[in-house]
């Protein structure tokens, strides 16, 4: 990352301050309240595209969790990015959630919304490479000094997902939702998914099914990733 980034605190303890038009604002555009911009680590450019109803939606969930004082560091950015942070944001183009029955698109929207293509892309000073979409190979470096990396998620193949039936797409999220699944104890330094399957494993088989119907539309391309290396081991 060209900087220190921190999440912030999106409890109303944290948001309080904020109004729900600024809320959809720093959502949608990542514009915050004090007119500074957000690094696109949060990918605010694709909930931009959401339906507006949605994001209202979202605005209310997060009014109504419990409210948690807890004080963030602020984010920096080195030079400099510290200047072209300001030129990141732009405008929001809201669209449409379209209807379940149209497939395809539906599983466009909910691909965006999801940000499947924030980590599934390779990125070059944490931005993205629009022309390498979906192919994997995001490196994300631990505190240990390990490197994990994003799959693969074009329908190739050969290194990618093309081999996948629908039943086992929908089924590898799904067993996360399991009531017997239990979260495995992992040592520091071995390896483990930064994927976010307890979050998306509670999405409804029609949505998984139309995201698994987008990306097996989208040209195969190949490319064979390495998903871990640990700390002091040079990528093989």
């Amino acid at each position: 990352m060209p900087g220190v980034y921190y999440s912030k605190n999106i409890t109303p303890a944290g948001i309080s301050r904020y109004t729900d038009g600024e809320l959809f604002r720093v959502i949608t555009t990542g514009v915050t309240k004090e007119g500074t911009a957000l690094f696109p680590l949060m990918p605010y450019s694709h909930y931009g595209q959401m339906d507006p109803e949605d994001v209202y939606s979202i605005i209310a969930y997060i009014r109504s969790l419990p409210s948690i004082e807890n004080k963030i560091e602020e984010s920096s950015s080195d030079f400099p990015m510290n200047i072209i942070i300001n030129s990141i944001p732009k405008p929001a183009t809201p669209g449409k959630l379209p209807s379940p029955t149209n497939v395809k698109d539906y599983g466009a929207y909910m691909v965006n919304a999801a940000g499947c293509i924030e980590c599934h892309t390779k990125d070059k000073h944490g931005q993205i490479i629009p022309e390498l979409a979906f192919i994997g190979g995001r490196e994300f470096l631990m505190p240990d000094g390990s490197t994990l990396r994003s799959t693969n998620i074009t329908p190739d193949k050969l290194t990618g997902i093309g081999n996948w039936s629908l039943d086992a797409f929908v089924n590898r999220f799904k067993s996360f939702a399991d009531s017997s699944y239990k979260s495995p104890n992992i040592p520091q330094g071995a390896y483990n998914s930064l994927m976010p399957w307890t979050s998306y494993c509670n999405m409804t088989r029609e949505d998984l099914t139309a995201i698994y119907n987008y990306l097996q539309s989208l040209p195969p391309m190949q490319n064979t990733v390495v998903k871990f290396t640990p700390a002091g081991m040079a990528k093989k």
